[in-house]
């Protein structure tokens, strides 16, 4: 039996006036009026959390009518959503350690309930670790719960029950090739680690960019590596048993690099020399002249017309070297290997491109295999529109092929442009949508309401613009909860778990 504690005046006052209202139907969805965006009246919020504290103490009153405004508030806001135009609204959220302490969780899922959303991405694997009860965690990662006592914390699972009592839909939001800078330091899985052509993996790559310190949230893998793709997984295996709404891939590129690596201009800025992607690029040749021609391409980052002929001499039963997607001359005449040289050197590059893209591709569709198979439909990318540009004689170095992403993923682009007004983000939808077709496109804003935060316009703004221009999209999120309360955030994330 829960232990009744005796209620201070205020809190006793409080619960005595919520409950004439109730008993009277003054707060019913029907007579119940939200502010713009579905957000919920002062009003609203204050009894709610006065009733979220008195039922902390323990007294089943309280409980009980906390639990009868929480219904009501969810009535209210799916009421509201169905009118508008935006119908579903999300915000992506992390958690951390002490949103496991009592009322804690409740007072953030009430909060996002309030601003109007009624949906949330809670990040679910990040910054290498993973959020699952550490007693259960079998995968590489540590638990974003590590504390004595909290073994069985399953943060996750509760997120989602609430969330669903709140009438929230509840979303895993993932790290995908971002594996984090503990699975770097594991002396088990360096195989596994993306690698370019100076054989640095991204987290040596960051630490030089970066005067000797490492960006402990990014450490990429190798697409073509079995034991990354057996890791992520399994994981995502344990995601989707928690029975999300839906998952979310993010990261799903490779690295962004700095200054002039930030152009991927010549083979050896690609992330694709660890030994399983090299591996698997030198079995798209389909003769032996072409593997050695690629084998070469990879080593010196060019070929000669003397390696032309030294494959030639080295495998003469054969004709052209041969790869995917190479037919051979049709010209009676052989050609020189000085004439060949610029072809085969041209056409070596962009296999090399194709192959760093595919490597993205299949990994994205190896993340989404758990989830299916429970029967999760509801599953999205999540990028930035620039991250497969041209850039001159280049590629932007994320090498992040998002308009061939598989066409049952919905597309979440993150639409972070900066020019002052909206324009800059309506076009970077432009582009997502005029690639998209048949595809369910939900742009990703950043900012905060009421006032410009970096660059970015306000929300209202940034939403006013998105009806206009796109009447079509009904559904949107807000990045992030960090960015609209960072006070909160920070109480939360600081926070120490005893």
């Amino acid at each position: 039996m829960l232990k009744l504690r005796r209620l201070s005046p205020l809190v006793f006052a409080s619960l005595t006036l919520l409950s004439l209202l109730l008993s009277l139907g003054l707060t019913t969805p029907t007579q119940a009026q939200t502010a713009p965006y579905c957000q919920m009246p002062d009003a609203d919020v204050t009894a709610k959390e006065t009733l979220r504290q008195a039922a902390l103490s323990g007294d089943e009153g309280a409980i009980a009518s906390y639990q009868a405004i929480l219904q009501d508030h969810a009535n209210q806001l799916k009421d509201c959503r169905s009118q508008s135009s935006i119908h579903e609204q999300a915000m992506w959220i992390r958690l951390y350690p002490c949103d496991a302490l009592p009322g804690v969780l409740d007072a953030l899922l009430d909060h996002i309930v309030n601003k109007g959303y009624n949906a949330v991405y809670v990040e679910a694997f990040y910054n290498g670790q993973v959020l699952l009860p550490q007693a259960e965690n079998q995968t590489p990662w540590p638990s974003v719960i590590r504390t004595p006592g909290y073994e069985q914390k399953d943060l996750l699972a509760e997120a989602i029950a609430k969330g669903h009592q709140r009438g929230l839909k509840v979303n895993a939001w993932m790290f995908t090739m971002n594996f984090g800078y503990t699975y770097s330091q594991r002396s088990d899985r360096q195989d596994a680690l993306a690698r370019n052509g100076r054989g640095l993996t991204s987290v040596e790559m960051a630490s030089i960019a970066s005067g000797g310190t490492a960006n402990s949230e990014e450490t990429f893998i190798d697409p073509y590596s079995d034991i990354a793709k057996q890791d992520y997984y399994y994981m995502a295996e344990a995601i989707a048993q928690r029975n999300p709404d839906g998952m979310l891939f993010d990261y799903v590129r490779y690295p962004k690099g700095a200054g002039a690596d930030s152009v991927a201009s010549k083979v050896s800025d690609l992330w694709i020399y660890g030994s399983a992607s090299q591996q698997a690029l030198e079995n798209r040749a389909q003769n032996q002249r072409g593997r050695e021609l690629i084998s070469r391409f990879l080593d010196q980052g060019y070929i000669s017309a003397n390696d032309i002929e030294s494959v030639k001499s080295l495998y003469p039963q054969e004709s052209e070297p041969l790869w995917e997607g190479r037919s051979p001359s049709s010209s009676a005449t052989p050609r020189s290997a000085s004439d060949l040289q610029p072809v085969l050197q041209r056409e070596l590059w962009y296999l090399s491109i194709a192959h760093a893209f595919q490597g993205v591709i299949d990994f994205v569709n190896l993340a989404t295999l758990a989830p299916q198979r429970h029967g999760i439909t509801e599953l999205g990318t999540v990028f930035f529109p620039e991250g497969n540009d041209v850039i001159g004689q280049g590629f932007d170095s994320r090498m992040q092929p998002w308009d061939r992403f598989p066409s049952n993923l919905e597309r979440h682009p993150m639409v972070y442009a900066v020019c002052g007004e909206a324009d800059c983000i309506m076009a970077q939808i432009r582009e997502v949508v005029d690639a998209s077709p048949g595809i369910t496109v939900k742009p990703v804003l950043a900012g905060i309401w009421g006032k410009e935060l970096d660059g970015h316009p306000s929300l209202e703004i940034q939403m006013q613009a998105l009806r206009q221009t796109f009447p079509q999209i009904d559904s949107v999120s807000h990045f992030a909860y960090s960015w609209q309360e960072p006070d909160i955030d920070n109480q939360r994330k600081f926070c120490q778990l005893r």
